[in-house]
């Protein structure tokens, strides 16, 4: 129903601020968040919730109503339907390789709600310019993904491709160097040069890359661990090279600076 109707649902104070106004399709408010906002209740999350609301159209919902229809088990009393972005991959990759040196994540089936949110918080956090994802990838639009990105929906830029190989090959056709994160073999993540336009490639959770995609990189990558430990979760493996990256594009900026 989601694709159909391209459009999905957000919740909660923060999500509805920070939703871009363009987005916002409708509004649905509880009685007892309304007399809230009406009465100008102080919010550290949403100072300027009063302000919001009257730029929008809403609803109002009895309290009782309202938690029926929320997702959450304790709802904050707001929930707004936006319309979902369509961003051009092409079109994006072309700019970004005239104008900056781009930084992606490319992820292979994927199927945890709590790792593609926070994937995409902390892309947004390192400075990742887009996140690609297949088609069988857990949907961006499942409310659980949504809130786990804490907002960061609304400003990095997603694509969904039928063909990751095809995607991964024209990256590299643009200059783009791909990298495979592996459990065995490959260099160790932080030797590698980020500072030219670079891409890190995430399998599934349980399954890691399919070879054929695997085979595609430019050179594989892994996270040595100490322990007993045998892997980290993808979210936590994408974060670690994320913000390689993004240590390594400050120390170059600083090195230029001096």
């Amino acid at each position: 129903m989601r694709r159909e109707e391209q459009l999905f649902v957000v919740e909660g104070v923060r999500m509805f601020c920070e939703a871009p106004i363009q987005w916002i399709r409708e509004v649905y408010v509880s009685e007892s968040f309304l007399r809230k906002a009406e009465q100008n209740v102080p919010d550290k999350n949403a100072p300027g919730i009063r302000d919001r609301l009257k730029k929008c159209h809403y609803e109002v919902f009895a309290d009782d109503v309202f938690k029926k229809v929320s997702d959450t088990q304790t709802p904050q009393g707001v929930l707004c339907v936006l319309a979902m972005p369509r961003y051009v991959l092409a079109d994006c990759v072309d700019r970004w390789m005239t104008d900056r040196i781009p930084l992606l994540i490319l992820l292979e089936d994927l199927q945890d709600p709590g790792n593609l949110g926070t994937i995409l918080r902390a892309g947004e956090g390192a400075g990742v310019d887009g996140v690609i994802m297949t088609r069988q990838t857990v949907d961006l639009f499942n409310p659980k993904v949504i809130r786990a990105t804490m907002g960061s929906i609304y400003r990095l830029p997603f694509f969904v491709v039928d063909d990751l190989g095809g995607t991964i090959d024209h990256l590299r056709d643009k200059g783009v160097r791909v990298y495979a994160a592996q459990l065995h073999g490959g260099t160790d993540y932080d030797e590698p040069d980020y500072t030219e336009p670079s891409a890190f490639l995430i399998g599934n959770e349980g399954n890691g890359l399919r070879r054929e995609t695997a085979e595609r990189a430019s050179q594989y990558i892994r996270i040595p661990m100490a322990g007993q430990v045998e892997s980290l979760n993808a979210a936590a493996a994408a974060t670690i090279l994320m913000y390689e990256a993004a240590r390594q594009h400050r120390r170059k900026t600083l090195k230029k600076v001096k």
